[in-house]
């Protein structure tokens, strides 16, 4: 993976890459589970945040991996609105919120496959400007948000309740990434 992340193997090596696993507990609904991802994203991004103002900060991620099954939805599935909640409350402050979903084949953004993932996982990282509003080229808003994004401190929950239910609503009424 460090192929196509050049800054996982220096994270990695300087101890700035975590990892939480959300493990699926048999019978969990859909729901449950998404509302759990927020939450786990929530506090990665809550742990990043800190960090990225310190020296090397660029390189802190955490990573929310998934484990285990839901009935009615797969990992792709059950990442997709959690990941969308977080990438429009976080971007603005500079974190930026991935999503790959295990054995996933993915296109890199020079065209080159990314190998699959061998983990369904949420990686929760420090935005890099220059960089990163390449990869949202289907949400220019969010793009826009990345590229000048600074963390002053805010809460990104003061205009968005943080109970999942009113959070996903939020999101559902955010723009859809165009295609291309």
């Amino acid at each position: 993976m460090d192929e196509h992340c050049p800054f996982l193997r220096p994270s990695i090596r300087r101890g700035m890459t975590g990892w939480t696993v959300y493990e699926i507990t048999p019978g969990s609904q859909r729901y449950a589970v998404e509302a759990e991802l927020f939450h786990a994203g929530v506090q990665a991004a809550e742990w990043v945040r800190p960090l990225m103002a310190r020296p090397y900060g660029v390189l802190a991620c955490e990573n929310v991996v998934l484990r285990g099954h839901c009935v009615g939805a797969d990992h792709r599935e059950l990442l997709a609105w959690p990941h969308w909640a977080l990438k429009h409350l976080y971007a603005p402050v500079g974190v930026m919120i991935g999503k790959f979903a295990q054995g996933a084949v993915e296109t890199g953004r020079r065209g080159g496959s990314i190998p699959p993932p061998p983990l369904s996982f949420l990686p929760v990282r420090a935005g890099v400007r220059p960089l990163d509003p390449k990869f949202l080229t289907g949400t220019p808003d969010l793009a826009a948000a990345l590229s000048v994004a600074v963390d002053d401190g805010r809460d990104v929950f003061e205009h968005v309740p943080c109970e999942w239910k009113a959070v996903r609503e939020w999101a559902s009424s955010l723009p859809m990434p165009q295609r291309r």
